[in-house]
């Protein structure tokens, strides 16, 4: 099968020119001001040709919670957001503590063939907060399939805990994700109960050695200790999130919550600096009544692009290749995926994107069964028109 895309501005985290691109079976094959072959064509014409985004970090609530989310609904949401990767969260229910629901969502998702979905496994065994088990059973066959642990939506208390988690992650070249609040802070301060798990993450992950990625960081203190770490050389990673980007003092409920302007400023300074490695979703659905009970999250994975583009792009912060960066090259280099860039012999996981398009939020157009957000109503740049996957159209608008 091959398809050209023509005329359109091609950008990565490197490149940005007007021309054509082909694809022959899912992989980019040319590249060049103009390419004349008898094939199918799309005018790109007027628009930006992008890498899809990769999403470091989502929670598609298959299996056990479908009345929030389903692989289905993700997947299409998660296409119609420009996103052809993701990898999710691993609680679910029952909690993601065995290759058994690993391969359930992997089978899930190729029914669809939109997406390709990573699931993570527990750190702890059923989030129990103190066994770890279940990490033995990991056979080698099945390391080349999980990336990631992670315990997200809770932190692991124990440090003793933690640190034997590290350990067994690094002998099995695993990464840990970790979600950094210290739970017997978490009714007293939220930003204590981040900067002080964030600190004794990175603190134990420089002691053992394990590959660490810190989840939506959202403090300028915990920010600092990533940069700090960074700077010492450490094997970590981190990720912010489009909210915590694009909003101040908002008391919609998140986790972690929405921070001060102060907070927001240095975040965007770690970005322009290169600290930041990943801009990460946490797309979060709930239903409407779990979120009136006072479920924290925000159905995200289809606005990041335009609510980033809007807030960091067009206003001047960084521009669209840092974005490119930053939503799908380094994303991908740490799920060690060949994707990411547009490069001849990369896998063709494409996003062509109206970035002069103005349009309004509207959460009931939402392919996600969790219309919770924030951004309802707001005014925002960059409409995902395609999303091709190794080639395919998985979305078109």
């Amino acid at each position: 099968m091959e398809l050209i895309i023509k005329g359109a501005r091609i950008v990565d985290h490197k490149s940005d020119f007007v021309g054509d691109i082909l694809i022959r079976d899912g992989i980019i094959a040319e590249l060049a001001m103009e390419i004349n072959k008898p094939v199918e064509a799309i005018d790109g014409r007027g628009y930006v040709l992008m890498p899809s985004f990769v999403d470091l970090h989502a929670h598609f609530r298959d299996p056990g919670l479908t009345y929030k989310e389903d692989i289905e609904t993700g997947s299409k949401a998660a296409v119609r957001g420009g996103y052809t990767t993701v990898n999710l969260m691993a609680n679910t229910n029952p909690i993601c503590s065995s290759m058994d629901t690993v391969n359930y969502v992997r089978d899930k998702a190729k029914q669809f063939g939109l997406a390709d979905l990573n699931q993570l496994i527990s750190i702890t065994k059923n989030f129990s907060g103190k066994d770890i088990s279940h990490l033995d059973e990991l056979k080698p066959e099945d390391k080349d399939g999980v990336i990631f642990l992670s315990d997200d939506g809770k932190g692991v208390s124990d440090s003793k805990v933690m640190m034997n988690a590290m350990t067994k992650a690094r002998e099995l070249g695993l990464t840990i994700i970790s979600h950094a609040e210290s739970p017997e802070f978490s009714s007293v301060d939220m930003r204590l109960a981040e900067n002080t798990m964030t600190w004794r993450d990175i603190t134990l992950a420089e002691y053992t050695g394990c590959r660490l990625h810190l989840a939506h960081v959202s403090t300028k203190e915990a920010m600092r200790y990533v940069i700090e770490s960074k700077d010492r050389g450490s094997n970590i990673s981190c990720e912010v999130t489009p909210h915590h980007l694009a909003l101040v003092d908002e008391t919609y409920r998140v986790n972690p919550p929405i921070r001060s302007k102060e907070d927001v400023d240095f975040l965007v300074y770690a970005i322009q600096r290169g600290y930041v490695d990943c801009i990460a979703t946490d797309h979060a659905p709930h239903s409407e009544e779990d979120k009136k009970k006072g479920a924290p999250g925000i159905s995200g994975i289809e606005t990041s692009f335009s609510i980033c583009y809007t807030s960091l792009v067009k206003n001047g912060l960084i521009n669209l290749n840092k974005l490119s960066e930053l939503m799908s090259k380094r994303p991908a280099e740490l799920m060690k995926k060949n994707r990411g860039r547009i490069e001849i012999g990369c896998e063709a996981d494409l996003v062509l994107v109206d970035i002069d398009k103005e349009y309004e939020i509207d959460s009931n157009k939402f392919e996600s069964k969790g219309k919770n957000t924030p951004f309802n109503g707001r005014k925002v740049f960059g409409e995902i028109l395609y999303t091709f996957r190794a080639g395919n159209i998985v979305y078109k608008k």
